[in-house]
């Protein structure tokens, strides 16, 4: 016998009939993997640098995960068969994960609410800092102005005197500009005065090298200004002040440069890339290099990181950026202002006016940790009972149903509660003693269903099954019915050259008696339109003498009044009082482009102009059927090139929604919009717009619409 991958894969498949597609899929791999294992070891002592390795690790992967989907496929085929463990694995997706899920949010919110939180008291104190450095520099220049505005010259005596500000034994930096000048105190550089863009500019600046906390004063003195800057050095003493009881607090000054794309016209943040890939944050009108910092000012780091307290009490690491002001040209720089810190130095400074409450508050929160937890035992306790009890149930269930598959209608639950699972049990009895009688009326059913069927194909075959190609006009027609069968008509009958009749109508009622009733209809008129094409072949007398069929014709032509009238009177003498149909009936002749046509009460047909106007083809007179003796008018319409004419049932413009029904205007404004697109093309879409107005609800009536265009 020849060896095939065909039969060899068709052997292992009949040998293994119960593997899934995904198990075979997997053992594949397995054995291709090992395949290549041993060629690749094989030919790695010919070809050290073999890519059989690099396949081997591929196919490996590509066999885990396909066997890490089998093995899910069989915990869940196998171990969630059970109802009891599918009730199980519910509430621990809905009692337990949930509050797994709680739990975690809240270490989330309680990590970001530190971070938050400890940059928040590092800013406040630097603010605080310069707040009092900034009310102290104003006092100093408003002493100085009034000294200067008395007479007394600006020197260095008078700017020491007023130079008070003291920062842990360090004097503060200050310097006045004054008509020009500048004085500062004695061994100190005198400071630039400060930038056109901020005259009067407090904050964290960067002067030359160094950082500082600096405030600028400028007030009236005599016929000058007087302008007193004040500066703290921003160094490792002053972070250790600031972060006092906080834990590591650090600055890192961003080094500045130039933009390597545009910003868009809004400004704004974001990331962009240099020549050498790396990553620079762009703020404002500057780019920061996120892996270095500003070479000339080094990172201050001050404070220190105590150990944790106890077990939860994790490292939190927190950072904002905060504004630096280059002070020789007034452009903003930035800085991160990092902190390393932990929930006990957090919990110390939020609760440090708290005094004995907080042991209060801590218990109480313990507390209903606990409550919580109990609740959450007693709620998973109380769950497996309720699901052992409910499984029990389910299981006598299962056992009677395959009794029932089986074909042993015999079987019954012996019922022993009284709760609604019993109610249950008690219901599968009742259901199994009548399951014999539904499988009569099964039967019956479908027999009916069968003789449904074959009238349905029976009335397709009473419709036009082609589209009659007549000089100068288009007609096409489409009949959805709202159930098996339909009591709307419609028809196209070509009965001389160059001429055709166009028909629509409704029956009265749905269902088998409409159907039986339109198929009636549809018999009489296709009878007494086939007299227009007997009638003009005879000749004088023998036209004469064919009494029969000058009632459905004048002049020689197809009359539509004359053939309702006929079509009324069969119809009050052959069907109950109260059955009746509205019709439309209408002749087209191509030579004369004129539509004769009588409306029987059925919705007025729309012309619809190529111009624009609309006509309503609402001439006739009553239903047919109803009365015995009923005299119908005939009108006309010429139709220009171009005009479309619409004929449609009740079933098309009556369906409503939750806002309106659908509506005749809503149906000629969609005609109108499609009117130069293919008639089947613009059935299509009417028959669509209807349906989606509907929407889920079923088709309330037979929808019926027949379109004519003269070309």
């Amino acid at each position: 016998m020849q060896f095939s991958l065909k039969n060899w894969r068709q052997n292992l498949a009949d040998r293994w009939p119960r593997l899934t597609r995904l198990e075979r899929l997997t053992f594949y791999f397995a054995g291709l993997d090992l395949f290549l294992f041993v060629a690749w070891k094989v030919s790695s002592y010919f070809t050290p640098d073999s890519s059989l390795g690099g396949w081997f690790r591929f196919i490996a992967y590509l066999t885990v995960f396909f066997g890490l989907l089998v093995v899910a496929r069989y915990v869940r085929r196998v171990l969630m068969w059970r109802l009891r463990n599918r009730l199980i694995v519910t509430y621990v997706f809905i009692g337990v994960i949930p509050v797994v899920l709680l739990l975690l949010i809240g270490l989330i919110g309680a990590y970001l609410f530190g971070w938050q939180f400890a940059t928040y008291i590092a800013t406040s104190d630097i603010k605080q800092e310069i707040s009092t450095l900034g009310a102290l520099n104003n006092r100093a220049a408003v002493q100085m102005a009034d000294r200067i505005s008395r007479g007394a010259p600006l020197t260095a005596d008078l700017l020491a005197t007023n130079a008070t500000l003291i920062s842990d034994g360090q004097p503060s930096e200050m310097t006045a500009w004054y008509a020009g000048k500048a004085v500062s105190l004695p061994n100190q550089e005198a400071a630039a005065p400060p930038p056109e863009k901020a005259p009067e500019a407090r904050g964290v600046v960067l002067d030359g090298k160094r950082l500082l906390l600096r405030v600028s004063e400028t007030v009236p003195a005599g016929k000058e200004k007087l302008t007193v800057i004040s500066s703290l050095p921003l160094d490792d003493k002053m972070l250790e002040r600031i972060g006092a009881g906080l834990g590591e607090v650090s600055l890192a000054l961003f080094s500045a440069r130039p933009a390597a794309e545009k910003q868009d016209q809004q400004g704004g943040l974001h990331v962009s890339s240099s020549t050498k890939s790396e990553s620079k944050l762009t703020v404002g009108d500057e780019t920061l290099d996120l892996k270095s910092t500003n070479a000339e000012t080094p990172t201050l780091r001050a404070g220190k990181l105590p150990p944790p307290t106890r077990t939860l009490d994790r490292m939190i690491t927190g950072g904002t950026i905060v504004d630096v002001m280059d002070w020789r040209t007034g452009q903003n720089r930035s800085a991160l202002l990092g902190v390393l810190t932990r929930p006990s130095l957090l919990y110390a400074r939020l609760f440090v006016t708290v005094g004995q409450s907080t042991n209060f508050i801590v218990g109480v929160l313990v507390a209903v940790a606990i409550i919580f937890a109990v609740i959450e035992l007693f709620a998973l306790f109380i769950g497996l009972r309720l699901t052992r009890t409910m499984t029990r149930s389910i299981a006598g269930l299962y056992v009677a149903t395959e009794h029932v598959n089986q074909g042993n209608l015999a079987h019954r639950i012996e019922v022993k509660r009284d709760d609604q699972l019993g109610a249950l049990e008690r219901s599968f009895n009742s259901m199994t003693t009548s399951l014999e009688r539904l499988l009569v009326e099964q039967k019956e059913k479908q027999r009916l269903e069968n003789e449904l069927v074959i009238a349905q194909e029976v009335q397709a075959q009473l419709f036009p099954t082609h589209t009659h190609e007549v000089p100068g006009l288009e007609v096409y027609g489409i009949c959805r019915p709202a159930r098996t069968v339909s009591g709307d008509y419609y028809d196209f009958l070509p009965f001389e050259e160059g001429k055709v009749a166009i028909a629509a109508g409704d029956v009265s009622g749905k269902g088998i008696s409409a159907a039986l009733l339109m198929a009636t209809i549809h018999s009489a008129v296709r009878a007494y339109s086939l007299e227009a094409a007997v009638v003009p072949a005879m000749a004088g007398a023998a036209a004469a003498g064919y009494t029969g069929a000058s009632l459905a014709y004048a002049n020689g032509d197809l009359s539509p009044a004359r053939l309702m009238t006929l079509l009324n009177r069969q119809l009050y003498r052959s069907t109950p009082l109260e059955k009746y149909a509205t019709l439309f009936f209408s002749t087209y002749s191509s030579h004369t482009q004129i539509l004769n046509y009588c409306n029987a009460g059925h919705l007025p047909p729309v012309v619809l102009g190529a111009d624009g106007e609309t006509r309503r083809l609402d001439t006739g007179g009553t239903v047919v059927g109803l009365f015995d003796t009923v005299s119908y008018e005939e009108g006309s319409v010429r139709l220009a090139t171009g005009d479309v004419v619409l004929a449609y049932s009740d079933g098309l413009t009556e369906p409503e929604n939750d806002f309106d029904e659908f509506g005749e205007k809503r149906l000629i404004d969609l005609v109108r919009q499609n009117r130069l697109l293919p008639l089947e093309r613009i059935s299509d879409i009417v028959i669509a717009a209807v349906l989606d107005w509907i929407g889920a609800a079923e088709q309330p009536d037979d929808i019926t619409l027949v379109l004519a265009r003269s070309v």
